[in-house]
Protein backbone atom coordinates (compact mmCIF):
# COMPACT_ATOMS: atom_id res chain seq x y z
CA UNK A 1 0.00 0.00 0.00
CA UNK A 2 1.71 3.29 -1.52
CA UNK A 3 0.93 5.89 1.62
CA UNK A 4 -0.09 9.80 0.13
CA UNK A 5 2.44 12.39 -0.15
CA UNK A 6 2.23 15.25 2.02
CA UNK A 7 1.13 17.98 -0.87
CA UNK A 8 2.60 22.04 0.61
CA UNK A 9 1.23 25.06 -0.95
CA UNK A 10 3.57 27.92 -2.00
CA UNK A 11 3.71 29.78 1.63
CA UNK A 12 4.33 26.45 3.75
CA UNK A 13 6.85 25.54 1.75
CA UNK A 14 8.78 28.85 1.43
CA UNK A 15 8.40 28.90 5.25
CA UNK A 16 9.25 25.79 6.08
CA UNK A 17 12.60 25.96 3.39
CA UNK A 18 13.30 29.03 4.98
CA UNK A 19 12.89 26.86 8.24
CA UNK A 20 15.71 24.38 7.11
CA UNK A 21 17.94 26.68 5.94
CA UNK A 22 18.21 28.20 9.53
CA UNK A 23 18.48 24.74 11.47
CA UNK A 24 21.83 24.12 9.25
CA UNK A 25 23.44 28.20 10.05
CA UNK A 26 21.86 27.29 13.71
CA UNK A 27 24.64 24.13 13.87
CA UNK A 28 27.10 26.09 11.89
CA UNK A 29 27.03 29.32 14.54
CA UNK A 30 27.31 25.90 17.27
CA UNK A 31 30.54 25.28 15.90
CA UNK A 32 31.93 29.25 15.99
CA UNK A 33 31.30 28.81 19.72
CA UNK A 34 32.62 25.39 20.04
CA UNK A 35 35.14 24.49 18.31
CA UNK A 36 38.88 24.79 19.61
CA UNK A 37 41.17 25.52 16.40
CA UNK A 38 41.57 29.12 15.16
CA UNK A 39 41.24 27.64 11.59
CA UNK A 40 37.16 26.28 12.18
CA UNK A 41 36.14 29.12 14.58
CA UNK A 42 37.63 32.30 12.50
CA UNK A 43 38.43 31.19 8.72
CA UNK A 44 35.45 29.09 8.53
CA UNK A 45 37.02 26.14 6.85
CA UNK A 46 34.51 23.70 7.37
CA UNK A 47 30.28 23.00 6.45
CA UNK A 48 27.35 21.61 8.04
CA UNK A 49 24.19 20.08 6.43
CA UNK A 50 21.83 17.91 6.36
CA UNK A 51 19.76 15.38 3.62
CA UNK A 52 16.80 13.04 3.13
CA UNK A 53 16.37 9.60 4.55
CA UNK A 54 17.78 8.38 0.49
CA UNK A 55 20.78 10.85 1.10
CA UNK A 56 19.69 13.55 -1.14
CA UNK A 57 21.88 16.65 -0.08
CA UNK A 58 18.50 18.74 1.32
CA UNK A 59 20.18 22.17 3.04
CA UNK A 60 23.77 23.21 3.77
CA UNK A 61 25.28 25.88 5.73
CA UNK A 62 24.41 29.76 4.56
CA UNK A 63 28.48 30.21 4.89
CA UNK A 64 29.52 26.63 3.84
CA UNK A 65 32.68 26.16 2.07
CA UNK A 66 32.09 25.21 -1.43
CA UNK A 67 34.43 22.09 -1.68
CA UNK A 68 33.80 20.27 0.85
CA UNK A 69 30.20 20.89 0.31
CA UNK A 70 29.74 19.81 -3.55
CA UNK A 71 31.66 16.88 -2.47
CA UNK A 72 29.66 15.93 0.42
CA UNK A 73 26.76 16.15 -1.66
CA UNK A 74 28.08 13.32 -3.86
CA UNK A 75 29.40 11.52 -0.97
CA UNK A 76 26.75 11.29 1.65
CA UNK A 77 24.36 9.19 -1.05
CA UNK A 78 27.15 7.04 -1.03
CA UNK A 79 27.73 7.15 2.22
CA UNK A 80 23.61 6.53 3.27
CA UNK A 81 23.06 3.85 1.12
CA UNK A 82 26.26 1.43 2.20
CA UNK A 83 24.36 0.86 5.28
CA UNK A 84 20.83 -0.90 5.76
CA UNK A 85 18.45 1.37 7.39
CA UNK A 86 17.60 -1.52 9.65
CA UNK A 87 21.04 -0.82 11.08
CA UNK A 88 21.25 2.17 12.24
CA UNK A 89 20.35 2.87 15.80
CA UNK A 90 19.24 5.86 17.75
CA UNK A 91 22.40 7.65 18.98
CA UNK A 92 24.78 6.13 16.20
CA UNK A 93 27.57 8.33 15.12
CA UNK A 94 30.29 7.76 12.21
CA UNK A 95 33.69 9.73 11.09
CA UNK A 96 35.51 8.86 8.14
CA UNK A 97 37.90 11.02 6.19
CA UNK A 98 38.69 8.72 3.18
CA UNK A 99 39.52 12.00 0.69
CA UNK A 100 38.11 9.42 -2.56
CA UNK A 101 34.73 8.99 -0.58
CA UNK A 102 34.53 12.80 0.50
CA UNK A 103 36.36 15.93 0.27
CA UNK A 104 39.88 14.99 -0.92
CA UNK A 105 42.07 14.67 1.49
CA UNK A 106 42.72 13.47 5.14
CA UNK A 107 42.23 16.51 6.66
CA UNK A 108 38.55 16.62 5.85
CA UNK A 109 37.11 14.62 8.72
CA UNK A 110 33.61 14.08 8.25
CA UNK A 111 31.43 13.37 11.21
CA UNK A 112 27.99 12.46 10.71
CA UNK A 113 24.48 10.88 11.83
CA UNK A 114 20.91 9.79 11.59
CA UNK A 115 18.13 11.50 12.50
CA UNK A 116 15.81 9.38 14.57
CA UNK A 117 12.04 10.38 14.41
CA UNK A 118 9.21 8.10 15.41
CA UNK A 119 11.77 5.12 15.98
CA UNK A 120 13.24 5.18 12.30
CA UNK A 121 15.80 7.22 10.53
CA UNK A 122 13.86 10.58 8.42
CA UNK A 123 17.65 11.90 8.07
CA UNK A 124 20.83 12.49 8.22
CA UNK A 125 23.10 15.51 9.36
CA UNK A 126 26.87 15.40 8.50
CA UNK A 127 29.56 18.26 8.99
CA UNK A 128 32.84 18.14 7.89
CA UNK A 129 35.58 20.20 9.60
CA UNK A 130 39.10 20.83 8.03
CA UNK A 131 41.29 19.65 10.95
CA UNK A 132 44.46 21.16 10.97
CA UNK A 133 46.89 18.39 12.23
CA UNK A 134 45.62 14.90 10.97
CA UNK A 135 49.30 13.85 11.73
CA UNK A 136 51.84 12.88 8.61
CA UNK A 137 54.16 14.98 7.46
CA UNK A 138 52.47 18.37 6.48
CA UNK A 139 54.58 19.61 3.07
CA UNK A 140 53.14 19.33 -0.44
CA UNK A 141 55.61 16.88 -1.81
CA UNK A 142 54.65 13.95 -0.63
CA UNK A 143 54.49 11.02 -2.69
CA UNK A 144 51.18 9.07 -1.82
CA UNK A 145 48.46 9.13 0.79
CA UNK A 146 49.92 7.55 3.15
CA UNK A 147 52.44 9.80 4.27
CA UNK A 148 49.91 12.91 4.65
CA UNK A 149 48.20 11.23 7.76
CA UNK A 150 46.13 9.35 9.58
CA UNK A 151 43.34 7.47 7.13
CA UNK A 152 40.07 6.81 8.84
CA UNK A 153 37.40 4.30 6.93
CA UNK A 154 33.48 4.83 7.67
CA UNK A 155 34.00 3.91 11.38
CA UNK A 156 31.14 3.87 14.24
CA UNK A 157 32.79 6.90 16.32
CA UNK A 158 29.31 6.09 18.99
CA UNK A 159 27.43 3.07 18.90
CA UNK A 160 23.42 4.06 20.19
CA UNK A 161 25.37 6.57 22.24
CA UNK A 162 27.77 4.84 23.41
CA UNK A 163 31.13 6.91 22.79
CA UNK A 164 34.23 4.33 20.93
CA UNK A 165 37.24 4.96 23.05
CA UNK A 166 39.48 3.21 21.49
CA UNK A 167 39.11 4.92 18.27
CA UNK A 168 39.35 8.35 19.75
CA UNK A 169 42.67 6.99 21.48
CA UNK A 170 43.75 5.58 17.79
CA UNK A 171 43.38 9.59 16.35
CA UNK A 172 44.71 11.28 19.03
CA UNK A 173 48.20 9.09 19.20
CA UNK A 174 48.76 10.14 15.71
CA UNK A 175 48.41 13.85 15.95
CA UNK A 176 50.54 16.35 17.32
CA UNK A 177 47.61 18.55 19.49
CA UNK A 178 45.44 15.48 20.95
CA UNK A 179 43.65 18.06 23.01
CA UNK A 180 42.69 20.41 20.11
CA UNK A 181 41.66 17.69 17.81
CA UNK A 182 39.15 16.04 20.52
CA UNK A 183 37.88 19.67 21.17
CA UNK A 184 36.85 19.66 17.44
CA UNK A 185 35.58 16.39 16.99
CA UNK A 186 33.07 16.97 19.93
CA UNK A 187 32.19 20.28 18.24
CA UNK A 188 31.12 18.43 14.89
CA UNK A 189 29.27 15.88 17.30
CA UNK A 190 27.71 18.82 19.01
CA UNK A 191 26.39 21.03 15.84
CA UNK A 192 24.68 17.44 14.33
CA UNK A 193 22.96 16.85 16.79
CA UNK A 194 21.67 20.86 17.02
CA UNK A 195 20.92 20.19 13.94
CA UNK A 196 19.20 16.97 14.64
CA UNK A 197 17.00 18.32 17.51
CA UNK A 198 15.92 21.26 15.48
CA UNK A 199 14.67 19.18 12.67
CA UNK A 200 12.51 16.57 15.06
CA UNK A 201 11.60 19.60 16.85
CA UNK A 202 10.42 20.90 13.02
CA UNK A 203 8.37 17.65 12.35
CA UNK A 204 7.02 17.71 15.10
CA UNK A 205 5.41 20.92 15.17
CA UNK A 206 3.97 20.70 11.26
CA UNK A 207 2.80 17.39 12.70
CA UNK A 208 5.13 15.67 9.67
CA UNK A 209 5.62 11.78 9.29
CA UNK A 210 8.55 11.95 7.03
CA UNK A 211 10.98 14.55 5.46
CA UNK A 212 11.16 13.13 1.82
CA UNK A 213 7.75 14.79 0.60
CA UNK A 214 9.25 18.17 1.65
CA UNK A 215 12.53 17.14 0.09
CA UNK A 216 11.36 16.22 -3.19
CA UNK A 217 9.11 19.83 -3.60
CA UNK A 218 12.40 21.67 -2.64
CA UNK A 219 14.60 19.55 -5.06
CA UNK A 220 12.17 19.52 -7.98
CA UNK A 221 11.86 23.31 -7.82
CA UNK A 222 15.68 23.85 -7.31
CA UNK A 223 16.29 21.35 -10.10
CA UNK A 224 13.55 23.49 -12.35
CA UNK A 225 15.08 27.14 -11.38
CA UNK A 226 18.86 25.64 -12.34
CA UNK A 227 17.73 24.03 -15.85
CA UNK A 228 16.03 27.67 -16.53
CA UNK A 229 19.19 29.50 -15.88
CA UNK A 230 20.97 26.97 -17.88
CA UNK A 231 18.70 27.05 -20.86
CA UNK A 232 19.83 30.90 -21.07
CA UNK A 233 23.46 30.02 -22.33
CA UNK A 234 23.38 29.04 -26.16
CA UNK A 235 23.73 25.68 -26.76
CA UNK A 236 27.36 24.75 -28.16
CA UNK A 237 30.10 23.31 -26.78
CA UNK A 238 33.03 25.61 -25.15
CA UNK A 239 36.81 24.65 -24.81
CA UNK A 240 39.45 26.23 -22.87
CA UNK A 241 42.87 24.68 -22.07
CA UNK A 242 45.10 26.11 -19.52
CA UNK A 243 48.51 26.22 -17.23
CA UNK A 244 48.74 25.61 -13.87
CA UNK A 245 52.35 26.11 -12.35
CA UNK A 246 54.13 23.68 -10.78
CA UNK A 247 55.59 24.71 -7.50
CA UNK A 248 59.38 24.92 -7.36
CA UNK A 249 60.91 22.86 -9.66
CA UNK A 250 57.88 20.88 -10.38
CA UNK A 251 56.52 20.59 -13.90
CA UNK A 252 53.35 22.92 -15.36
CA UNK A 253 50.50 21.31 -14.92
CA UNK A 254 48.12 21.27 -17.95
CA UNK A 255 44.33 21.42 -17.82
CA UNK A 256 42.05 20.87 -20.89
CA UNK A 257 38.39 20.65 -20.54
CA UNK A 258 35.45 20.92 -22.78
CA UNK A 259 31.89 22.82 -21.90
CA UNK A 260 28.82 21.03 -23.57
CA UNK A 261 25.66 23.33 -23.10
CA UNK A 262 22.25 21.25 -23.97
CA UNK A 263 19.31 23.19 -23.72
CA UNK A 264 19.03 22.32 -19.59
CA UNK A 265 22.15 20.26 -19.10
CA UNK A 266 25.76 20.90 -19.13
CA UNK A 267 28.30 18.58 -19.32
CA UNK A 268 32.19 19.46 -18.30
CA UNK A 269 34.45 16.69 -20.00
CA UNK A 270 37.91 17.09 -19.05
CA UNK A 271 39.64 14.55 -21.30
CA UNK A 272 43.30 15.65 -22.29
CA UNK A 273 44.01 16.98 -18.52
CA UNK A 274 47.43 15.77 -17.44
CA UNK A 275 47.97 12.74 -15.50
CA UNK A 276 48.21 12.47 -11.91
CA UNK A 277 51.48 13.57 -10.46
CA UNK A 278 54.06 11.91 -7.77
CA UNK A 279 53.21 15.11 -5.30
CA UNK A 280 50.25 16.26 -3.25
CA UNK A 281 48.10 18.17 -5.92
CA UNK A 282 46.33 15.53 -7.12
CA UNK A 283 42.57 15.80 -6.89
CA UNK A 284 39.82 13.30 -6.51
CA UNK A 285 36.73 13.56 -8.55
CA UNK A 286 34.04 14.91 -5.76
CA UNK A 287 36.44 17.62 -5.26
CA UNK A 288 36.80 18.47 -9.29
CA UNK A 289 33.11 18.35 -9.81
CA UNK A 290 32.38 21.15 -6.28
CA UNK A 291 34.13 23.40 -8.08
CA UNK A 292 32.74 22.86 -11.76
CA UNK A 293 29.39 23.04 -9.85
CA UNK A 294 30.72 26.24 -8.10
CA UNK A 295 31.24 27.97 -11.03
CA UNK A 296 28.05 26.96 -12.79
CA UNK A 297 25.96 27.68 -9.44
CA UNK A 298 27.62 30.72 -8.78
CA UNK A 299 27.46 32.17 -12.10
CA UNK A 300 24.18 31.86 -13.68
CA UNK A 301 21.51 30.64 -10.31
CA UNK A 302 23.19 32.30 -7.49
CA UNK A 303 20.05 33.16 -5.55
CA UNK A 304 18.26 29.45 -4.83
CA UNK A 305 19.68 27.52 -2.01
CA UNK A 306 21.92 24.09 -3.22
CA UNK A 307 20.71 20.71 -2.85
CA UNK A 308 20.65 17.90 -5.17
CA UNK A 309 18.33 19.82 -7.24
CA UNK A 310 21.06 21.76 -8.57
CA UNK A 311 23.58 19.28 -8.89
CA UNK A 312 21.41 16.73 -11.10
CA UNK A 313 21.25 19.25 -14.25
CA UNK A 314 25.56 19.26 -14.32
CA UNK A 315 27.37 16.09 -14.83
CA UNK A 316 31.11 15.87 -15.30
CA UNK A 317 33.75 13.23 -16.83
CA UNK A 318 37.46 13.22 -15.96
CA UNK A 319 39.76 10.28 -17.29
CA UNK A 320 40.57 8.02 -14.31
CA UNK A 321 44.45 8.63 -13.21
CA UNK A 322 44.38 12.07 -14.54
CA UNK A 323 44.93 14.84 -11.91
CA UNK A 324 41.01 15.63 -11.64
CA UNK A 325 40.23 12.15 -10.92
CA UNK A 326 43.26 10.73 -9.46
CA UNK A 327 43.76 7.20 -8.20
CA UNK A 328 44.52 5.63 -5.00
CA UNK A 329 46.80 5.75 -2.97
CA UNK A 330 48.22 8.80 -4.85
CA UNK A 331 49.41 12.12 -2.88
CA UNK A 332 46.44 14.54 -2.41
CA UNK A 333 46.88 16.74 0.93
CA UNK A 334 47.47 20.21 -1.45
CA UNK A 335 44.29 19.14 -3.58
CA UNK A 336 43.01 22.74 -3.73
CA UNK A 337 46.15 23.99 -5.76
CA UNK A 338 44.84 22.33 -8.64
CA UNK A 339 41.09 21.50 -7.33
CA UNK A 340 40.54 25.72 -6.59
CA UNK A 341 41.22 26.76 -10.31
CA UNK A 342 38.27 24.40 -11.43
CA UNK A 343 35.67 27.44 -10.70
CA UNK A 344 38.33 29.56 -12.68
CA UNK A 345 38.72 26.90 -16.07
CA UNK A 346 34.96 26.38 -16.16
CA UNK A 347 34.35 30.41 -16.43
CA UNK A 348 37.32 30.84 -19.29
CA UNK A 349 35.46 28.37 -21.07
CA UNK A 350 31.93 30.12 -20.82
CA UNK A 351 33.46 33.42 -21.71
CA UNK A 352 32.38 34.19 -25.12
CA UNK A 353 29.01 32.39 -24.19
CA UNK A 354 28.12 34.64 -21.06
CA UNK A 355 30.84 37.41 -20.51
CA UNK A 356 28.11 39.01 -17.66
CA UNK A 357 28.07 35.90 -16.06
CA UNK A 358 31.99 35.25 -14.66
CA UNK A 359 34.78 37.08 -13.43
CA UNK A 360 38.38 37.64 -13.98
CA UNK A 361 41.32 35.27 -12.50
CA UNK A 362 41.32 36.02 -8.83
CA UNK A 363 44.54 36.12 -6.83
CA UNK A 364 42.75 33.89 -3.63
CA UNK A 365 42.24 30.79 -6.34
CA UNK A 366 44.58 28.71 -5.28
CA UNK A 367 43.78 29.83 -1.45
CA UNK A 368 46.92 30.69 0.15
CA UNK A 369 47.32 27.76 2.45
CA UNK A 370 50.05 28.02 5.07
CA UNK A 371 50.74 25.18 8.19
CA UNK A 372 52.63 26.05 11.21
CA UNK A 373 53.95 24.07 13.29
CA UNK A 374 56.30 24.67 16.35
CA UNK A 375 56.65 24.56 20.42
CA UNK A 376 56.66 27.38 23.09
CA UNK A 377 59.58 27.64 25.16
CA UNK A 378 58.11 25.88 28.10
CA UNK A 379 58.30 22.83 25.43
CA UNK A 380 54.59 22.50 24.37
CA UNK A 381 53.77 22.03 21.14
CA UNK A 382 51.38 23.98 18.93
CA UNK A 383 50.12 23.62 15.37
CA UNK A 384 48.30 25.86 13.24
CA UNK A 385 47.08 26.82 9.63
CA UNK A 386 45.82 29.92 8.48
CA UNK A 387 44.20 30.37 4.95
CA UNK A 388 44.85 33.95 2.87
CA UNK A 389 42.89 35.44 0.08
CA UNK A 390 43.88 37.55 -2.67
CA UNK A 391 42.47 40.16 -5.21
CA UNK A 392 39.55 39.03 -6.21
CA UNK A 393 38.63 38.78 -10.28
CA UNK A 394 36.74 41.84 -11.57
CA UNK A 395 33.35 41.64 -13.53
CA UNK A 396 31.49 43.17 -16.25
CA UNK A 397 29.89 45.17 -13.11
CA UNK A 398 31.76 45.23 -9.93
CA UNK A 399 35.35 45.99 -9.18
CA UNK A 400 37.06 42.44 -7.80
CA UNK A 401 37.09 42.20 -3.75
CA UNK A 402 40.51 42.71 -1.87
CA UNK A 403 41.93 39.75 0.22
CA UNK A 404 39.21 37.37 -1.18
CA UNK A 405 39.34 33.53 -0.56
CA UNK A 406 37.63 32.93 -3.61
CA UNK A 407 36.40 30.10 -4.54
CA UNK A 408 36.99 28.37 -1.42
CA UNK A 409 34.54 31.02 0.71
CA UNK A 410 36.78 30.86 3.91
CA UNK A 411 37.96 34.06 6.18
CA UNK A 412 41.31 35.23 6.95
CA UNK A 413 42.92 34.69 9.95
CA UNK A 414 42.90 38.05 12.76
CA UNK A 415 46.31 38.83 13.76
CA UNK A 416 45.67 38.23 17.68
CA UNK A 417 44.28 34.73 16.79
CA UNK A 418 47.79 33.85 15.05
CA UNK A 419 49.81 35.60 18.07
CA UNK A 420 47.79 33.82 20.57
CA UNK A 421 47.88 30.49 19.19
CA UNK A 422 51.86 30.23 17.95
CA UNK A 423 55.17 32.09 18.85
CA UNK A 424 55.48 33.51 15.96
CA UNK A 425 54.93 37.56 15.87
CA UNK A 426 52.70 39.53 12.96
CA UNK A 427 55.29 42.01 12.03
CA UNK A 428 52.65 43.95 9.64
CA UNK A 429 49.76 43.10 7.01
CA UNK A 430 48.96 45.25 4.10
CA UNK A 431 47.36 45.73 1.19
CA UNK A 432 49.79 45.97 -2.22
CA UNK A 433 49.27 49.25 -4.28
CA UNK A 434 49.02 48.35 -7.57
CA UNK A 435 48.06 44.76 -7.59
CA UNK A 436 45.14 44.76 -8.69
CA UNK A 437 44.57 44.26 -12.60
CA UNK A 438 43.70 47.53 -14.63
CA UNK A 439 40.40 47.45 -16.36
CA UNK A 440 37.30 49.15 -17.24
CA UNK A 441 36.07 47.07 -13.33
CA UNK A 442 40.01 46.58 -11.24
CA UNK A 443 40.98 43.25 -10.26
CA UNK A 444 40.75 43.38 -6.24
CA UNK A 445 44.23 44.31 -3.97
CA UNK A 446 46.71 41.65 -3.48
CA UNK A 447 48.07 41.48 0.74
CA UNK A 448 51.30 41.25 1.96
CA UNK A 449 51.96 39.83 5.37
CA UNK A 450 55.20 39.26 6.79
CA UNK A 451 56.08 37.01 10.27
CA UNK A 452 58.88 36.92 12.53
CA UNK A 453 60.10 34.37 14.65
CA UNK A 454 61.18 36.05 17.73
CA UNK A 455 64.59 36.09 18.83
CA UNK A 456 66.45 33.84 21.39
CA UNK A 457 69.77 34.80 22.96
CA UNK A 458 68.55 35.51 26.32
CA UNK A 459 66.15 38.14 25.00
CA UNK A 460 69.19 40.26 23.39
CA UNK A 461 66.62 42.24 20.92
CA UNK A 462 64.32 43.12 24.07
CA UNK A 463 62.10 40.75 23.11
CA UNK A 464 60.32 38.72 26.00
CA UNK A 465 62.06 35.27 25.89
CA UNK A 466 59.10 33.44 27.64
CA UNK A 467 57.84 32.21 23.86
CA UNK A 468 60.64 32.53 22.19
CA UNK A 469 60.71 28.99 19.94
CA UNK A 470 63.28 26.82 18.57
CA UNK A 471 63.01 25.94 14.48
CA UNK A 472 59.74 26.37 13.43
CA UNK A 473 58.64 24.46 10.41
CA UNK A 474 56.04 25.72 7.55
CA UNK A 475 54.52 24.13 5.29
CA UNK A 476 53.36 26.03 2.00
CA UNK A 477 50.25 25.28 -0.43
CA UNK A 478 49.70 28.03 -2.75
CA UNK A 479 50.18 29.25 -6.25
CA UNK A 480 50.56 32.23 -8.87
CA UNK A 481 53.96 32.36 -8.28
CA UNK A 482 54.48 32.44 -12.16
CA UNK A 483 51.34 32.65 -13.57
CA UNK A 484 49.35 35.84 -12.61
CA UNK A 485 45.54 36.04 -12.24
CA UNK A 486 44.31 36.48 -15.73
CA UNK A 487 42.21 39.89 -16.98
CA UNK A 488 39.07 39.50 -19.43
CA UNK A 489 37.96 41.30 -22.19
CA UNK A 490 40.80 43.99 -22.47
CA UNK A 491 41.53 43.64 -18.13
CA UNK A 492 45.30 43.52 -17.52
CA UNK A 493 46.18 40.59 -15.25
CA UNK A 494 47.16 41.28 -11.46
CA UNK A 495 50.21 41.08 -9.86
CA UNK A 496 52.17 37.76 -8.92
CA UNK A 497 52.17 36.16 -5.66
CA UNK A 498 55.82 35.64 -3.77
CA UNK A 499 57.34 33.31 -0.42
CA UNK A 500 60.62 34.61 0.79
CA UNK A 501 62.56 34.37 3.75
CA UNK A 502 64.45 36.60 4.66
CA UNK A 503 64.07 38.79 1.49
CA UNK A 504 64.91 35.55 -0.51
CA UNK A 505 62.66 33.82 -2.94
CA UNK A 506 61.86 30.47 -1.13
CA UNK A 507 60.87 27.08 -2.16
CA UNK A 508 56.87 26.48 -1.85
CA UNK A 509 57.22 23.27 -2.96
CA UNK A 510 58.70 21.28 0.05
CA UNK A 511 58.93 22.47 4.35
CA UNK A 512 60.46 25.70 5.08
CA UNK A 513 62.49 26.05 8.31
CA UNK A 514 62.20 29.03 10.44
CA UNK A 515 65.08 30.01 13.18
CA UNK A 516 64.25 32.86 15.72
CA UNK A 517 65.06 35.83 14.18
CA UNK A 518 63.77 34.75 10.73
CA UNK A 519 60.86 36.96 8.68
CA UNK A 520 58.93 34.94 6.16
CA UNK A 521 56.72 36.99 4.02
CA UNK A 522 53.47 35.77 2.21
CA UNK A 523 52.28 38.21 -0.64
CA UNK A 524 49.07 36.83 -1.88
CA UNK A 525 48.07 37.56 -6.01
CA UNK A 526 46.11 40.57 -7.02
CA UNK A 527 42.73 39.82 -9.04
CA UNK A 528 42.57 40.46 -12.78
CA UNK A 529 41.05 43.49 -14.25
CA UNK A 530 37.98 42.96 -16.67
CA UNK A 531 37.43 45.15 -19.73
CA UNK A 532 39.46 48.27 -21.21
CA UNK A 533 41.01 49.91 -18.37
CA UNK A 534 40.98 53.19 -20.72
CA UNK A 535 37.35 53.11 -20.28
CA UNK A 536 36.78 53.30 -16.34
CA UNK A 537 35.44 56.27 -14.99
CA UNK A 538 37.95 59.10 -14.34
CA UNK A 539 36.64 59.58 -10.73
CA UNK A 540 36.68 55.93 -10.09
CA UNK A 541 40.79 55.97 -10.52
CA UNK A 542 40.77 59.08 -8.47
CA UNK A 543 39.51 57.44 -5.97
CA UNK A 544 41.91 54.27 -6.10
CA UNK A 545 45.00 56.92 -5.76
CA UNK A 546 43.36 57.99 -2.66
CA UNK A 547 42.98 55.19 -1.30
CA UNK A 548 46.42 54.19 -2.50
CA UNK A 549 45.24 51.29 -3.94
CA UNK A 550 46.63 52.57 -7.58
CA UNK A 551 49.79 54.89 -7.81
CA UNK A 552 49.65 58.12 -9.77
CA UNK A 553 52.00 56.96 -12.20
CA UNK A 554 49.98 53.86 -12.60
CA UNK A 555 46.94 55.54 -13.07
CA UNK A 556 48.47 57.60 -15.78
CA UNK A 557 49.95 54.83 -17.42
CA UNK A 558 47.42 51.96 -17.29
CA UNK A 559 43.83 54.10 -17.43
CA UNK A 560 45.11 57.33 -18.74
CA UNK A 561 43.59 59.84 -15.33
CA UNK A 562 45.98 62.22 -14.00
CA UNK A 563 46.14 62.91 -10.68
CA UNK A 564 47.42 65.91 -9.17
CA UNK A 565 50.05 65.15 -6.74
CA UNK A 566 49.59 67.75 -4.00
CA UNK A 567 45.91 67.28 -3.97
CA UNK A 568 45.35 64.02 -5.81
CA UNK A 569 42.24 65.47 -7.32
CA UNK A 570 41.37 64.49 -11.07
CA UNK A 571 43.15 66.60 -13.54
CA UNK A 572 40.15 66.65 -16.52
CA UNK A 573 41.46 68.83 -18.91
CA UNK A 574 44.93 66.71 -18.53
CA UNK A 575 43.09 63.41 -18.36
CA UNK A 576 40.73 64.23 -21.65
CA UNK A 577 44.55 65.37 -23.66
CA UNK A 578 46.02 62.21 -22.65
CA UNK A 579 43.29 59.91 -23.88
CA UNK A 580 42.89 61.91 -27.04
CA UNK A 581 46.28 61.41 -28.02
CA UNK A 582 45.37 57.26 -27.79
Amino acid sequence: MTTAKNKFDPITLEILWKRLVSIVDEADASVIRTAFSSLLRDAHDYTCMFTDSRGQELVQGTLCTPGMAGAMALGMKKIVKSIPHEDYKDGDVFIVNDPWLLAGHLNDVCVWSPIFFTGRPVAFTACIFHHTDIGGRTASDNRDVYAEGLYIPLTKLYDAGKLNKDIVNLIRWNVRTPKEFDGDIRSQVAANHVCSQKVIEMMGDEGLDNLDDLADEIIDRTEMSMRNSIEQIKDGIYGHEGIIEGAGSKPDIPIKLSVKVDGSKIHVDFDGTSKQVDWGVNVVYNFTYAYVFMAIKSGFDPGVPINEGAIRPITMTAPKGSIVNCNFPAAVAARMVVGHFMTEMVFNALAIAAPDNIIAGSGGTPAQTNIFHGTFANGNPWHTMIIRGGGMGASSRFDGHHCAIFPANGANTPVEIIESDTSMIVESRSLINDSGGPGRQRGGIGRQMIIRSPGGNGGGDGEDTENSPGTTSISVQAGRYIYPPEGMFGGKEGSLAQFLKNGENADPSTLTFCDPGDRISFVSAGGGGYGDPFERDPKAVERDVQYEYVSIEKAKTDYGVVIEPDSLQLDLDATQKLHNSK
